[in-house]
């Protein structure tokens, strides 16, 4: 009898092509993502050796990271450069490539699920932390560094030790109001910003049945701030509706076959994980970061924390300093932190469901008074979906800039950053200090509560809003 495997291992055994002694493992890679901002450096590398791309036929590039959104035209000569060196790298090497002011550009972990090139039992890299995304259909995806990029592009394979196993339980009834971004918060605040820590987590549980693949892709991308090296979902009948759906999806007997192999992918009874943690999803509500790190949040309806209260002196020592760099103050209740932006959009929470509940609360309201709110969308095919549904007429007519699309305000590497210490509530996936401007202070919210804190010009629920 075989030993039982969690689909972590079965994932992980199928693409290892070497393996030594004392050394990394070498895996296979089925799909690379590459993008303006992280592979200029790495076609350098192989121009230097005088090598080519192995696989350009595996090999998608997208032009995202430092885009404008608010039109066309690349005015910035940073960005520029950056656009250019990947088209002539994509020219060059035969890459097919996603470039601004296509109909399918948009954000790599919003495009690549959207087309259909990922799918269950995949191996899929990109320089890019967030690539954990695609973990949510059941995939091995990894955000790597430069020196990483140019190895699978001359290789098509990846030297990586094999982490460990994490398996995140999740229990309960879910609440209504809780959305997926609520859930990867919950789980980062009870085990910290490092929990997960060299470990690829497996995140199963009843709840899950009731998130959609959308939400499961917000939850996997946000492994990376639990400190995980990636996150991934089994494939289940929400995966598999999804994916037929899309314009790369094998069709006929192919997708018959693609399925037998897909519904393997589970993990067997009996299967043992490295760590387990149980969330349970009961008495959640909506959450809200107060610090500088994503496991440093409360409940919407909490409180900031007191940092003399935390036994741990170096937790105690970070409360401190994001507490001094938020300017906030131990005991205010979060539901009164006035903002001055909101920001809706990211590789975290910017697809049609996360724009359809942003429109859900905004419809028949405004945004509040000296409140700038941008509505960024994933992908241009997300933009046009949202349009064809008639949310760009919600957002405008709330006082929301509709922009197009691009990771905007996520990480400010365009024009779309905060000036000053402004106060943003944000969708995506960072708070750090200065991600989103020099001096600016971030929280980060689910969609929903981005757009009630447009309308209050406060940190808030929907719940808590009048009726329109």
């Amino acid at each position: 009898m075989s030993t039982p495997k969690t689909i972590i291992e079965k994932v992980w055994e199928k693409h290892v092509v070497q393996r030594e002694p004392g050394e990394p493992d070498l895996l296979y890679i089925d799909l690379h993502l590459i993008h303006e901002a992280s592979s200029p450096q790495a076609f350098d590398g192989l121009r230097l050796a005088g090598r080519r791309v192995r696989r350009p036929d595996l090999t998608l590039a997208f032009e995202d990271h430092v885009i404008p959104t608010r039109s066309l035209m690349l005015a910035d000569e940073t960005s520029r450069t950056c656009v250019d060196a990947l088209r002539r790298n994509c020219a060059e090497h035969g890459i097919q490539l996603f470039r601004f002011g296509d109909r399918r550009q948009g954000i790599v972990h919003v495009v690549a699920p959207e087309r259909g090139y990922v799918y269950p039992g995949m191996s899929v890299i990109c320089g890019d932390s967030h690539t954990a995304t695609h973990g949510a259909f059941g995939a091995l995806a990894f955000g790597v560094g430069t020196s990483d990029v140019e190895h699978v592009l001359a290789t098509q394979t990846l030297p990586i030790a094999r982490p460990r196993t994490m398996a995140v339980e999740f229990v309960g009834d879910l609440p209504r109001d809780v959305q997926a971004k609520d859930l990867i918060l919950a789980l980062i605040t009870q085990i910290g910003a490092n929990g997960a820590n060299g470990h690829i987590i497996e995140y199963r549980g009843a709840p899950l049945a009731g998130i959609s693949m959308e939400g499961r892709m917000t939850m996997c991308n946000m492994s990376i701030e639990a400190g995980a090296r990636a996150g991934m979902i089994a494939p289940d009948d929400v995966t598999y509706a999804y994916l037929r759906e899309r314009p790369q999806a094998p069709t006929g007997a192919a997708w018959d076959e693609a399925m037998a192999d897909w519904r393997s992918l589970v993990t067997d009874p009996g299967a043992r994980f490295d760590k387990t943690v149980t969330v349970d999803v009961s008495g959640l509500s909506p959450f809200v970061t107060w610090g500088t790190n994503p496991g440093q949040a409360v409940p919407l309806s909490g409180s900031v924390p007191e940092p003399a209260s935390m036994e741990d002196e170096q937790e105690r020592a970070a409360a401190e300093r994001s507490l001094s760099y938020m300017d906030l103050v131990p005991g205010t209740r979060m539901d009164t932190v006035p903002i001055d932006t909101v920001f809706v959009g990211s590789c975290t929470n910017g697809r049609i469901e996360d724009l359809r509940s942003v429109a859900g609360v905004l419809r028949g309201r405004k945004v509040a008074d000296g409140v700038t709110m941008l509505v960024v969308p994933g992908s241009m095919e997300v933009r046009r979906h949202a349009e064809a549904e008639g949310l760009h007429e919600v957002f405008v007519a709330a006082g929301a800039q509709w922009r197009l699309s691009g990771c905007s305000m996520c990480l400010g590497l365009n024009s779309d950053r905060l000036d000053g210490a402004k106060r943003c509530a944000s969708t995506s996936n960072r708070n750090y200090e200065g991600r989103q401007g020099p001096q600016a202070r971030t929280h980060l919210v689910s969609p929903a509560v981005a757009a009630a804190t447009a309308v209050a010009g406060r940190l808030a629920a929907p719940s808590s809003l009048e009726a329109p």
